[in-house]
C-alpha cells in the first residue's frame, strides 16, 4: 500500500501510561528473568542479520521481528520542519520494542524526488535518506528499504516507462513495459548501483556496509498483467536480485511480494482470495524461490480482497492465508517468510478500533506461534505508523500508536514475547529497559 504526497507540519509526540500498570506487570511477570540472558554490546554497535535456513540470526542467535511501516521517512527529512518527524517516529518505535522499519528508498520524478531523471539525483533528497539511516541506527532500529513502486505514487515503474517513452527508448507505453524494456532494466540498474554504494555523508559508511540496513526490496507489489504466465516478472527478479548481491552480497534481498498464488500452483484455488489474484503475473513459491530472494515477503489485505465478509470471516481467513505461506516457508522454500504489510481499514461499515486490535492480535499469535517452534513465520510489519499532525498523509490503515492504549499494548507485548524467544538485540536500550527492566 502507498498513500499520496503532501505537506503538514507535527506535533510533539506524547506516550499514554493510561492502563499500563497491568502491562507492566505482564512484563515482570513474563520476562523478568530474561536479563541475565544477554549480554551488552557496545553502544550503537549493528551487526548484520543473517539468514540459516527458515529462521534470521543475529549474533548466531534467532531474530524475530516485530516492525512496521512508515514509507514516508525520507520524503519528511527533506524539509527542516518536517523533519524532527523522522526522530519521534524511529524512537517512538524503538520506545514499543520494534526493531525493524520498512520505508521507501525510492522517489522517481515525483516531488521531493530522489532520481530527477534517469541516472540523475538531488543531492538533498539524498542527504534526507542519509540522515534517516543515522537516525534509524542510533536509535536501534534497522531499515528495510523499498527500491521502486508497482504502483505509481512516488514515481513507479510508471515513470521509469515515462522516461524511456520521453527519449524515444521505449518499446511499449505499457506499464509493465518496465520488466522487459532493456532501457528501463538499464535505468533500474543504475539506480540500484548508486543508491547501494552510496556514501552516507553523515556516518561516512557505503549503504551497502551498513548493517543498519536490514535488507533491499526489489519492488513494492510488483505485478505484470499483461503476462499472467508470470514469465517476464520471474526473468526481472532473478536478473535484478542477482544483480543486488553482485554489488552487495551483506544483506538480505526480497522480492516485495503481495503472496498471491500463480495459475501455475494449485493453491489458487483453495488459498488465494479470489480467482483473479492468479492472474497477476506474481507467484508466491516461483518468484520466492530464487537463489538469490532470501526472504519471502508477503501482505494481508483482507478488506480489499473481500467486500462482503464479516469480521470473524475475515480473520479465519487470514489465518489460513498465513498458515499456508508459512507452511511453503517451512516445507518448499526452506526460506523465512515476512508478512511485510498487514492492515485493517476504518473505512468498513462499523468499524470500531476493537476490531483492528482482533486482526492485529491474529497476525501476532500466528508469527508467535511459528516461532515458537522455529518455524519459517520469522515477522511482521503494521501498514503503517505516524506521529501526530499527518493526518493529511494518513490512509483507512495508518495509525498513530500511542493514541490507543489497547493497540500500543498489544504490539509492545509481541515485541518482548518474540524477544524472548531469540536474542535481545542489545543495541535497541529501549527493548531492553520495555522487557527487563520493568518491575
Amino acid at each position: 500500500m502507498v498513500a499520496g504526497n503532501g505537506n503538514g507540519n507535527g506535533n510533539g509526540l506524547f506516550y499514554p501510561i493510561v492502563g499500563f500498570a497491568s502491562f507492566v506487570a505482564f512484563i515482570y511477570m513474563s520476562f523478568g528473568d530474561l536479563w541475565g540472558s544477554f549480554q551488552t554490546a557496545p553502544k550503537n554497535e549493528l551487526s548484520f542479520v543473517e539468514r540459516n535456513g527458515t529462521q534470521f540470526l543475529l549474533d548466531g542467535k534467532p531474530f524475530y521481528i516485530n516492525g512496521w511501516n512508515s514509507y514516508w521517512l525520507m520524503d519528511h527529512a527533506v524539509n527542516e520542519d518536517s523533519k524532527p518527524r523522522i526522530r519521534a517516529m524511529l524512537k517512538a518505535g524503538s520506545k514499543m520494542g520494534l526493531t525493524v522499519c520498512r520505508t521507501w528508498a525510492f522517489n522517481d520524478g515525483a516531488y521531493h524526488a530522489l532520481q530527477l531523471s534517469p541516472g540523475r539525483f538531488d543531492e538533498r533528497v539524498f542527504r534526507a535518506l542519509d540522515h534517516v539511516i543515522a537516525e534509524a541506527k542510533h536509535h536501534g532500529i534497522r531499515l528495510l528499504l523499498s527500491l521502486v513502486n508497482n504502483l505509481q505514487a512516488y514515481g513507479g515503474k510508471t515513470q521509469y516507462v515515462k522516461w524511456a517513452w520521453e527519449e524515444g527508448v521505449a518499446l511499449s507505453s505499457s506499464n509493465d513495459s518496465f520488466f522487459y524494456d532493456p532501457s528501463t532494466r538499464i535505468y533500474f540498474k543504475n539506480y540500484v548501483k548508486t543508491v547501494l554504494t552510496r556514501k552516507n555523508t553523515l556516518t561516512g559508511i557505503e549503504y551497502r556496509d551498513d548493517p543498519t540496513i536490514f535488507g533491499w526490496e526489489l519492488i513494492n507489489e510488483p505485478r505484470c498483467i499483461t503476462d499472467p504466465s508470470g514469465d517476464t516478472l520471474q526473468d526481472w527478479l532473478e536478473e535484478m536480485s542477482a544483480f543486488v548481491k553482485s554489488i552487495d552480497n551483506k544483506h538480505l534481498t526480497t522480492v516485495g511480494l503481495e503472496g498471491f498464488y500463480g495459475l501455475k500452483n494449485p493453491k489458487r484455488y483453495d488459498v488465494n482470495p479470489e480467482l483473479w489474484a492468479a492472474e497477476l503475473g506474481s507467484d508466491f513459491v516461483r518468484n520466492s524461490k530464487i537463489s538469490t530472494i532470501d526472504f519471502a515477503s508477503v501482505h494481508i489485505y483482507p478488506d480489499h480482497w473481500f467486500h462482503d465478509k464479516e469480521l470473524e470471516d475475515k480473520l479465519k481467513y487470514v489465518a489460513k492465508w498465513m498458515e499456508s505461506h508459512i507452511e511453503d516457508g517451512d516445507n518448499d522454500l526452506k526460506k523465512p517468510v515476512m508478512f511485510t504489510e498487514f492492515g485493517l481499514s476504518s473505512e468498513n461499515k462499523d468499524f470500531k478500533p476493537s476490531q483492528r486490535d482482533r486482526f492485529y492480535k491474529t497476525v501476532f499469535d500466528i508469527i508467535y506461534k511459528s516461532a515458537k517452534k522455529k518455524g519459517a513465520g520469522a515477522g511482521s510489519f503494521v501498514w503503517q505508523f505516524f506521529v501526530e499532525g499527518m493526518e493529511e498523509f494518513n490512509d483507512e490503515f495508518g495509525i498513530v500508536p500511542w493514541e490507543s492504549p489497547s493497540t500500543y499494548k498489544l504490539i509492545t507485548e509481541q515485541s518482548c514475547r518474540l524477544a524472548q524467544l531469540g536474542v535481545m538485540p542489545s543495541q535497541n536500550r529501549q527493548l531492553r529497559k520495555l522487557c527487563l527492566h520493568r518491575h
